[in-house]
């Protein structure tokens, strides 16, 4: 049996195929409900340190509950073929009712890369990029826009 689906599996195959699952990738049920305040990324350009976005996410409910807020890299503009989104961060807060906490989800150019079989390497070109900060696949809270002013290229060691 051949398996010709390459990167497209899961999630990413439902982007390419406009499926809209029933239970996206990532999501979750809770007994009670979140807010999200307004992401904010330490910077518009990405640069060797990477980007790191920061929310504060707070327990609207009567119950105790877990929430997860996740980090997905668009590349915008590319040649290559990739996929629509790619989740890079993601991290589970759980908070008692009235609770609040910072979230920070961080970024590298390593993120931002695909790896390229001629060259053997992981590769950013430089370009814009927008990080999306989502409860799942199919809920982006924000759409964070940034730049990678220079070519990210880190060869696979032998």
């Amino acid at each position: 049996m051949a398996y010709r689906e390459g990167i497209y599996v899961g999630y990413r195959h439902h982007d390419k195929r406009d499926i809209a699952p029933l239970f996206p990738f990532g999501f979750g049920l809770s007994f009670t409900s979140f807010e999200w305040g307004e992401p904010k990324a330490s910077s518009a350009v990405m640069g060797t340190d990477g980007v790191s976005v920061a929310l504060t996410v707070t327990n609207t409910g009567e119950r105790a509950g877990s929430d997860l807020v996740q980090l997905y890299v668009r590349p915008l503009g590319t040649s290559v073929d990739r996929p629509d989104k790619e989740l890079r961060a993601f991290v589970k807060v759980r908070l008692d009712p009235g609770q609040s906490a910072d979230v920070h989800l961080s970024v590298t150019p390593r993120d931002l890369s695909y790896f390229d079989v001629d060259a053997k390497a992981f590769i950013a070109p430089a370009g814009n990029y927008e990080l999306l900060v989502a409860a799942n696949t199919s809920e982006a809270h924000r759409a964070i826009p940034i730049s990678l002013t220079k070519d990210y290229v880190a060869p696979v060691a032998k």
